[in-house]
């Protein structure tokens, strides 16, 4: 079931977790003014290689059992060639139609829902997968965060001496010096910044050449990457208020698309497509994402009736469920389920539509069916349990608990898991679980100080030293801003 139902979020990716260990005590300085600049100016460097940071450390996140599928299907060969070890990479969706991709760190990268809505073939976004993965892989990031320290202690000293040489010119009453201080200052400022810029674009076109080595080795065609890159290159000829943030990201002059192109078109698998069942499998995820992030009647125009595909008949499902409720969209989903029994996105899709629209005993038999197909997933085993607790049947509570306590066994960051696992809890009488379980909830929703509060109440409750009390402790060491 994706979470692009009514109950959407917006969680804090990032929160401080507990260090065990004592933190070294930072040395003593007299120049705490200048620290006090080199450590902003580093901060702000940092915000071009994790975007998260502009947005205050929040990112409309969403869950989709089928898009993370299909995303983890065209990233795992890219991961294997360049040489990550299996489960090292998750892959975040942002709700975000526009085109953008980016990596904070080794272990996560985050793809918008616009890059999925962009593309036409597999390869497109294949091409965005392997070139982020080209600086994962080549140990980018840590070495940018490097450069712009570097950079920014360019800057650090030449203010420093523009500093002293203007208080060396106050003391002699010249103008003349003050002003070439300030010169020194600024000029040295500005290498810096280009010193960092200049390290940055060598960083992406170095991505630019591993992307293609990976697709080289998987045997996958270049093409769908130049074809995005080419976009980038064009919109680089206009004004920065018109260009995809993708673009701003990873600038791309006209001579550096040359370059790949040249070396992408010499690959001998540039005009092979993607496998039928992979465009299939691209087209139906595009029609989906589409149709939960638009308009009904914009859905319609795009997929109208006379549209007889599978992929549009899935969109206008989706449309219905949003517009015309349980009564209408379930026939059509059904439809789409006699036509391929086997998809365990449809049974999911169904059980959203009844559990959304007031029948949530009725979206018990549909989330099984999913499991069924796709047995051990963590995300359908959440909804299971949400709708055996939405349910009301008492003889299911102790069922829902476990199906729950298993899915965030394997998936801890589902707040609408640890909610569902507080209410059974809380039902069956076992408030330590519940006051533990609503602490996780809040904490994923980005509330440090509510789960503090019921962290707080379940550590209390709970035996000292268990898993569950080093929870509720960790909770509770969790620095809020």
């Amino acid at each position: 079931m994706p979470v692009f139902s009514k109950c959407r979020h917006t969680i804090k990716v990032y929160f401080e977790q507990r260090q065990r260990t004592a933190a070294p005590k930072p040395e003593k300085t007299r120049l705490k003014s200048v620290t006090a600049t080199f450590t902003a100016a580093i901060l702000a460097a940092q915000t071009l290689i994790a975007p998260l940071a502009s947005a205050q450390g929040k990112l409309p996140l969403v869950r989709d059992v089928e898009t993370e599928n299909l995303l983890r299907q065209y990233a795992k060969p890219i991961f294997r060639a360049a040489g990550l070890p299996a489960g090292q990479v998750e892959i975040i969706l942002v709700n975000d139609k526009s085109f953008n991709a980016f990596v904070p760190d080794s272990r996560r990268m985050f793809i918008n829902l616009g890059v999925i809505l962009d593309a036409k073939t597999p390869g497109e976004v294949i091409g965005v997968l392997a070139h982020e993965t080209g600086h994962i892989a080549g140990n980018h990031l840590v070495r940018m965060r490097q450069a712009a320290a570097n950079a920014q202690i360019i800057s650090v000293v030449g203010m420093i001496l523009g500093a002293g040489a203007a208080a060396a010119g106050a003391a002699a009453g010249s103008g003349g010096t003050t002003q070439g201080g300030a010169a020194a200052a600024m000029s040295s400022s500005a290498i810096g910044q280009r010193s960092f810029l200049a390290y940055k674009r060598t960083e992406e076109a170095s991505a630019d050449q591993a992307a293609l080595r990976y697709l080289e080795r998987t045997k996958q065609s270049p093409k769908g990457m130049l074809k995005t890159f080419e976009e980038m290159a064009d919109q680089a000829l206009f004004s920065a208020r018109y260009v995809d943030p993708y673009a701003l990201s990873h600038p791309m002059p006209r001579e550096r698309y040359n370059a790949l192109k040249t070396k992408a078109q010499r690959s001998k698998y540039f005009n092979i497509p993607a496998p039928k069942a992979l465009q299939f499998k691209h087209e139906m995820v595009r029609a989906k994402l589409y149709a939960f992030t638009n308009h009904p009647s914009t859905v319609l125009k795009a997929y109208p009736p006379k549209n007889k595909s599978l992929p549009a008949q899935y969109a206008r499902a989706v449309a219905s469920m949003q517009r015309d409720g349980v009564r209408k969209s379930v026939p059509k989903i059904d439809a789409l389920i006699r036509k391929m029994p086997g998809n365990p996105y449809f049974y999911e899709l169904k059980g959203q539509a009844l559990l959304e629209g007031g029948k949530p005993k009725q979206a018990v038999a549909p989330f099984r069916k999913a499991l069924q197909y796709l047995p051990g997933d963590p995300q359908l085993e959440v909804w299971l349990g949400y709708a055996m607790v939405a349910s009301n049947d008492k003889s299911l509570l102790p069922q829902a608990k476990s199906v729950l306590q298993k899915a965030l066994r394997k998936d801890p960051n589902s707040a609408t898991g640890y909610a569902q696992l507080a209410i059974a809890a809380g039902r069956m009488g076992d408030t330590a679980t519940a006051d533990l379980a609503t602490a996780r909830s809040l904490l994923n929703r980005g509330d440090i100080r509510g789960a503090q509060r019921y962290a707080k109440r379940a550590k209390k409750k709970l035996k000292t030293g268990t898993p569950a009390w080093q929870m509720a402790d960790d909770i509770l060491t969790i620095r809020a801003n």
